[in-house]
């Protein structure tokens, strides 16, 4: 736009648009003045990293919702995943994303803390986050860079994996096995046990789950389908079950009975864990009986081995070259 005022003629452009870098200058002619906008115009068509790039006003809120529609409500736990990153953008006082800062997140992340929430959760409100972004990368939603790309994650000192003794089992089968308001709690442990599948795994199982010789756990934390052969005895328990007619499941929800089964053994288990102490059980017992580390990772359904050898050491054979392969074994 060229206006006249009392200095002469105001140039005031933006060439990209709303949103864009502005122009303005002051001439004495109205000539000048166009002869100037038309070479302004011109240089930003012809040199586009002259000129920033546009402001993108998306709150991080917004980018959230882009990203669900796009891509994250076909996760398994899309409405969760969506309400923590939403809860998140509300903690981060929901700025325009393009104006996140590193600076900004790690006073975030350092406020969760303080409130009580442990460095494990923050890394992995930290992992969701940078995914979003990704994503939004890969799809070319996001043209810039990833705010939280580059911000370090803590490292967390590995947990001590608890897992029970045979002893411990028989005592907590023999409890589950009387309680009296729930009568799915039992088999759901046993089959938990015996195959390593995780608790929600087990407790969702239908009848189309289950084979001649194994069961085939379809809803599964990466959507990967895990067959895991399972005993005679163990597929007739199953089978004679009662399936609920509201949802052809085996089993109601029975973690608050399992929970009061441990709690009757009297079996401490370490600080965060539940059920998911069978799967370390069924590892744990797996390796130290001289269970292949590689099968493990398969019946486990690990994406990554390194999550699988944490259960390595048990074995009996764990690093035993050590004995002879060492430098003062042949001297």
């Amino acid at each position: 736009m060229i206006k006249k005022n009392l200095g002469g003629w105001q140039v005031d452009i933006q060439p990209q648009g709303r949103g864009g870098k502005r122009f303005r200058k002051l001439f004495d002619n109205l000539a000048e003045a166009k002869n100037w906008e038309a070479y302004t115009r011109n240089a930003v068509i012809k040199n586009k990293d002259w000129v920033p790039e546009k402001n993108d006003p998306r709150k991080l809120s917004e980018i959230i919702n882009i990203w669900y529609e796009a891509h994250g409500k076909n996760l398994v736990k899309a409405k969760d995943t969506k309400a923590r990153l939403t809860n998140m953008a509300t903690g981060l006082k929901d700025p325009i994303a393009d104006q996140l800062t590193p600076e900004m997140f790690t006073k975030y992340r350092s406020d969760r803390i303080k409130g009580g929430l442990s460095q494990n959760s923050c890394n992995r409100e930290h992992s969701y986050l940078r995914a979003v972004f990704n994503e939004l990368i890969r799809l070319k939603v996001w043209t810039k860079v990833n705010p939280v790309s580059l911000i370090k994650q803590f490292k967390i000192s590995d947990k001590e994996l608890g897992y029970l003794t045979s002893e411990q089992i028989k005592k907590l089968l023999s409890e589950l096995e009387v309680a009296e308001r729930n009568h799915d709690v039992h088999l759901i442990t046993k089959i938990c046990l015996s195959t390593g599948s995780r608790w929600s795994e087990a407790q969702n199982l239908k009848p189309s789950n289950i084979k001649k010789s194994h069961i085939e756990f379809g809803n599964t934390k990466n959507k990967k389908m895990r067959a895991i052969p399972i005993t005679d005895q163990l597929r007739k328990d199953i089978t004679d079950h009662p399936v609920k007619k509201k949802n052809g499941r085996y089993f109601d929800s029975s973690m608050g009975a399992f929970k009061l089964g441990i709690e009757k053994s009297g079996i401490v288990l370490p600080e965060g864990q539940l059920t998911h102490v069978l799967r370390h059980t069924f590892a744990s017992s797996f390796m130290q009986r001289g269970g292949n580390i590689l099968s493990l990772q398969r019946v486990l359904g690990h994406q990554s081995l390194q999550m699988t050898m944490r259960y390595a050491h048990l074995s009996p054979t764990h690093l035993e070259e050590v004995r002879t392969l060492n430098p003062l074994a042949n001297l």
